[in-house]
């Protein structure tokens, strides 16, 4: 692991950390140690990559995985965040409006991957293509983002929350599903489409 790997790693812990405060300020969950966020998830950050560095020293593979989950995390942090900034504004959890709040915090976690992908992930660093590398990013990121919003949309509006859990934390829940099966679309596509050598 380099010198740059563990600045990017620490700024991508620093950038998870302040969206999901967002978000648990949003469930109502915030204790005055949520601030801690922001020196513990880039440590255990850091922490993950560099495991996946050594074994990444066997398995290449593993390293860059292990640097995809990384900025998949902070991704999901600027969606949810997002998301969740918006269900403050607005007051709203359900219905059209939230699969449209969905859309759009799916489409800054897309602008953000993008360059920490392409940069950092899977190092390329050419640009002479960028514009075909790009619509090509944007064509894998979009099926993601239907596989997203429909995931969130149906677990969100189509399946009843149990009694215990409110609106808010339900919209959440169903993102978790979404994000799962959006990131492992994601990798596949990035890795064997995008930004294949």
């Amino acid at each position: 692991m380099k010198k740059n790997d563990f600045i990017y790693i620490l700024i991508l812990g620093e950038i998870s950390a302040i969206f999901s405060i967002f978000v648990l300020k949003n469930l109502h969950y915030f204790p005055w140690f949520m601030w801690l966020l922001l020196v513990i998830l880039p440590v255990l950050a850091v922490v993950a990559v560099f495991i996946t560095s050594l074994i990444g020293k066997k398995v290449p593979t593993v390293f860059q995985l292990g640097k995809f989950a990384s900025v998949g995390f902070a991704n999901t942090a600027v969606d949810f965040g997002v998301l969740n900034i918006l269900i403050l504004i607005f007051g709203i959890s359900g219905g059209v409006l939230y699969s449209l709040f969905k859309a759009i915090s799916f489409s800054f976690s897309v602008v953000h991957s993008y360059f920490w992908n392409k940069f950092w992930t899977f190092r390329k660093k050419e640009v002479k293509q960028a514009g075909g590398e790009f619509l090509e990013f944007l064509i894998v990121s979009f099926v993601g983002l239907g596989i997203n919003v429909v995931i969130a949309s149906l677990v969100v509006n189509y399946i009843v929350a149990p009694i215990q859990i409110s609106p808010n934390v339900w919209a959440n829940i169903g993102a978790v599903f979404a994000v799962v099966a959006s990131m492992a679309w994601n990798f596949i596509g990035y890795k064997f489409i995008v930004f294949k050598k």
